[in-house]
């Protein structure tokens, strides 16, 4: 720590892979400096981090793949990169590293730190998913993690169970965010009473959206024909807008293809359904109210893993949806592979957008997250994470 007009400057390093990521950060970032006047950070950031203050070492479409495909396309710049962050964090000597979600990325830095630099204390913001996928990984991390932040309340517990490093729930950051999730009166018309508003959220990651724009594009071409005026609204990533767009440019529905979060959010206030690759955007939607159907296609290796796993289990949850987990039990219809099909979506998402039984099911259901999720102390998940931050770095 470094002396700064009489008082010690707090240098955080932090490292995120993808848009989630720095989503997360941005906000621990701001919940940092106004605990710490004095913290200086510096790492890997998005847009967000990077409005905060912290230069980004590079661009985290660099890094921002998924599957096994995908990350040997980019594997030589994916190994280069996590050389250049290891080497950056151990020239800036920080009093504490903060990875953030990505964990084939964050985790393979924390890694090397941790060998070549022990005495830095490494916070995880966000649990790799060892409830559902390979428990095993919990053990292991307990070598270069001192302390893991976790989203879901039912982490902590997964991660004593599993021996794995030491867990606080710090609360999931969209709990903060209930009043820009959820419709003001008429926002949100009654399925019926104007046109039906349909989310198509393909996916944040090249890889999920070359696999997913096309089925869904046929999906939205068939639901035509039931619902003549139909509006797709199509929240994307910055750099995803232009793909997307060319995309979508031939599909029956003109749909519309927004970019930034406040857009994102007023399109979800208005959406009576979603059609929507799984991962953490299926929470948002559930806290904001929107029925869901989820979709989740897998790369060639992935599909082969899925076979070995009948015999060996690698899997190990019932549901790959947030919302499902959370209130233990299947709510949300969920699509995998082959089932990845207009024949098997359509019906589900025109009941969706009407008023339905399924509908109504769903809505219902999603009220009770709220209750489970709520922190019991007053502090939003920032400000908890910020505290633990400092707490671990002796601040």
């Amino acid at each position: 720590m470094r002396e700064e007009d009489g008082e010690a400057s707090f240098r955080v390093f932090i490292v995120v892979g993808e848009e989630s990521g720095d989503r997360l950060g941005a906000r621990l970032m701001r919940a940092l400096k106004a605990r710490c006047p004095h913290v200086e950070f510096s790492g890997t950031a998005g847009s967000g981090m990077s409005e905060e203050g912290l230069e980004s070492l590079f661009p985290l479409s660099d890094v921002a793949v998924m599957g096994l495909t995908a990350v040997l396309g980019r594997l030589p710049t994916i190994v280069r990169r996590v050389h250049q962050v290891v080497d950056a964090a151990l020239a800036a000597r920080p009093d504490i590293l903060v990875i953030i979600d990505s964990p084939d990325f964050t985790h393979a830095v924390a890694k090397r730190i941790r060998k070549r630099a022990p005495h830095i204390p490494i916070v995880d913001y966000v649990s790799p998913s060892v409830w559902a996928w390979r428990p095993g990984r919990a053990r292991k991390m307990a070598r270069y993690v001192d302390h893991l932040l976790g989203i879901l309340p039912f982490e902590p517990a997964v991660h004593e169970r599993l021996g794995g490093p030491p867990c606080s729930y710090v609360g999931h950051p969209l709990i903060e965010r209930l009043g820009e999730l959820r419709p003001a009166a008429g926002e949100r018309p009654a399925p019926g009473a104007g046109h039906p508003v349909l989310l198509v959220l393909p996916g944040s990651r090249s890889s999920e959206v070359g696999r997913l724009l096309q089925p869904f594009g046929e999906t939205v071409a068939r639901l035509k024909r039931d619902f003549p005026d139909l509006e797709v609204l199509l929240p994307t990533v910055p750099h995803m807008v232009e793909r997307v767009k060319q995309e979508v440019a031939g599909w029956a529905v003109a749909g519309t293809v927004i970019t930034g979060e406040k857009e994102k959010f007023a399109a979800f206030r208005r959406a009576h359904a979603a059609l929507a690759a799984s991962g953490t955007v299926t929470l948002e939607l559930a806290i904001a109210g929107v029925p869901i159907a989820v979709c989740y296609k897998l790369d060639w290796f992935y599909r082969r893993l899925k076979q070995i796993n009948r015999i060996i289990p690698i899997v190990t949850a019932s549901s790959m949806v947030l919302p499902n987990i959370i209130l233990g039990r299947n709510v949300v219809p969920e699509f995998l592979d082959d089932e990845v099909a207009p024949e098997r979506l359509v019906p589900v998402l025109a009941d969706l957008l009407r008023d339905s039984v399924a509908r109504t099911e769903q809505v219902m259901a999603f009220e009770e997250i709220e209750e489970r999720m709520v922190l019991d102390n007053g502090e939003t998940p920032s400000d908890r994470a910020a505290r633990i931050v400092c707490e671990v770095a002796g601040r």
